[in-house]
């Protein structure tokens, strides 16, 4: 692994060349994201070792959004393990966009992946607990363990999402009609729901992602986070689904697993070596952050990490 000097001089040019990068929109289908500052940037990197380099608005909290179900799912295979994940939510990449319901409809109304929306609410309900509260607790702290004990939920953030997400109520009941939910199905709606609306800051969002390439070790606490033997699965559904509908392109371009979440944020792993986040709220097409993308995928080629190259 280069010297902590190196990583921060590549992670300043990222910045330098790509945070003002043009193209692009905040999510709007959300009211929250519609008014962040879409002038915001940052990306970062954490080692397995716990160092740490960063540049821009590094510190600046924003919507994990989707990069939620990273968590959730690692929760979902400490509760029950890979092959109980395998039958119940599935593994495989569905091919549509994260919301669809015709992915449903086209495979018997299983939820195939973790990444997506069903899976990924399939994944909340899974979650052992004997209440609501239980169940979005045993998430948050799982949120933090990962990344940081301060990680919080947006009370403002979460009203928003909470009037807006009759789709994702329509997709929890297709899925309970179908044998895939685990708890009440509103109940599940609701903490994944909160699961997307806690804000942290692109160090911690890289924190996140460095305890999986550190085989499930926080590198800045020391906690065994994780079984080892899980954090390879987590990769592999990030390869497959984590970037959406472009995540073919993402690992035909950069070579490493990747997660995005429609709040700006990118965090992509080099196994056993470091994690890269960034962020930026303007979207591409898909609901990938444009500048994040560049960022995270720059700091991965300057660095020389790409799973694929021998």
């Amino acid at each position: 692994m280069p010297a902590i000097e190196k990583i921060q001089s590549v992670v300043n040019s990222a910045y330098a060349q790509f945070s003002k990068a043009s193209g692009g929109a905040n999510a709007d289908y959300i009211p929250f994201l519609a008014n962040i500052p879409s002038d915001l940037a940052a990306v970062a990197v954490v080692t397995a070792q716990g160092q740490v380099a960063a540049a821009g608005d590094a510190q600046y909290r924003f919507a994990i959004e989707s990069i939620s179900k990273v968590c959730t799912l690692a929760l979902a295979l400490e509760d029950f393990g890979p092959q109980a994940v395998q039958e119940k939510i599935g593994t495989s990449p569905t091919g549509l966009p994260f919301n669809s319901v015709m992915a449903l409809e086209l495979h018997g109304d299983k939820p195939l992946s973790p990444l997506v929306n069903a899976g990924a609410m399939a994944s909340a309900s899974l979650v052992k607990a004997g209440s609501t509260e239980e169940r979005w607790q045993r998430i948050l702290d799982m949120q933090r363990r990962l990344g940081s004990k301060e990680i919080a939920i947006s009370d403002e953030l979460n009203q928003s999402e909470q009037t807006t997400n009759f789709h994702n109520r329509g997709i929890a009941w297709l899925l309970y009609s179908a044998g895939y939910m685990y708890c009440d199905p509103m109940e599940a709606c609701d903490v994944y729901t909160r699961q997307c609306s806690t804000l942290l800051n692109t160090v911690e969002l890289a924190t996140v992602g460095a305890t999986i390439a550190a085989r499930g070790r926080n590198p800045v606490t020391g906690e065994q986070v994780l079984k080892p033997e899980h954090c390879p699965c987590i990769m592999a559904e990030m390869t497959m689904e984590g970037m959406y509908d472009s995540s073919g392109d993402w690992a035909y371009k950069v070579g490493l697993p990747g997660k995005s979440g429609v709040g700006g944020g990118i965090l992509t792993i080099v196994p056993g070596i470091m994690a890269i986040a960034a962020f930026s709220p303007p979207l591409d097409s898909v609901g990938n952050s444009v500048r994040g993308q560049k960022m995270a995928a720059f700091v991965a080629n300057e660095l020389g990490y790409n799973l694929y190259k021998a």
